[in-house]
């Protein structure tokens, strides 16, 4: 079984799981896609992983500490993996994020059930990652009505230009291309700016993977509203310095 095949296995076990709760209230302060100035500004999305498949282990910061601070150095969003098994993270994690900052949190994970997308929103995300190469067309559009039902914005993830047409036919989502190939794990940074070329420039466009510099960012000015750093961030000894650097 590849990495991927069995990520998404696991995530549908977790998924029956869950007990059926549904949110007390919409979740609170601004949406996802509202937190980016646009294109003229490359904007960070702030992610707290505490190990990955690529990385392994990275660092155990206190995630309130780590959140707030990503927050005060002008992240726009705040990402949290809640992948257990190779990530390390949990829905605590996601919990004790949303209630430490206002900027809108973005769940990130292997979404394959509504029943996530529904927990995502009890424990106050904004936004929850739909990567394409897990699902079907009748999933995706499942997932898609359940964020529109629950009120958050769907991060659609591409590594194709065949799913950047699929993404793009969903008018409420963010478009993400992610760099990594997720069975190699490799990082090819052309990709993302490729792909960006083919969202259309009022659509919200996101970068995904292999950010750990300023300078590794410039080509995505103009086609991205914001840039996904996750590794780098954690491992920094001051990840706002990284954040004001990578904003410019």
């Amino acid at each position: 079984m590849g990495l991927l095949e069995d990520l998404v296995r696991s995530a549908r076990e977790r998924a029956r799981g869950l007990a059926v709760l549904e949110p007390e209230r919409s979740p609170p302060g601004p949406s996802f896609e509202a937190a980016f100035a646009g294109k003229n500004r490359l904007d960070v999305i702030a992610e707290f992983k505490r190990r990955s498949p690529s990385l392994g282990a990275i660092a155990e910061p206190d995630i309130e500490e780590q959140v707030r601070r990503y927050e005060e150095a002008g992240a726009a969003a705040i990402s949290v993996l809640t992948e257990p098994t190779r990530f390390g993270g949990s829905y605590e994690d996601l919990s004790r994020a949303a209630r430490s900052v206002e900027a809108p949190v973005l769940m990130k994970d292997f979404v394959v059930d509504p029943a996530q997308v529904r927990e995502a929103a009890r424990l106050g995300a904004r936004a929850v990652l739909l990567i394409l190469r897990c699902l079907s067309k009748a999933d995706l559009d499942e997932l898609v009505s359940a964020c529109a039902h629950y009120g958050l914005t769907p991060l659609l993830e591409c590594h194709r230009a065949s799913e950047i047409e699929i993404a793009l036919r969903h008018d409420a989502a963010v478009i993400g291309a992610n760099n990594r190939d997720l069975e190699s794990l490799e990082i090819d940074r052309a990709l993302a700016p490729r792909l960006l070329t083919e969202v259309p420039r009022e659509r919200v466009a996101v970068a995904e993977s292999g950010y750990e510099r300023a300078e590794d960012v410039r080509g995505l000015r103009g086609l991205a509203d914001a840039v996904l750093v996750g590794g780098a961030l954690m491992r920094h000894e001051d990840p706002a310095a990284l954040i004001r650097e990578i904003r410019g």
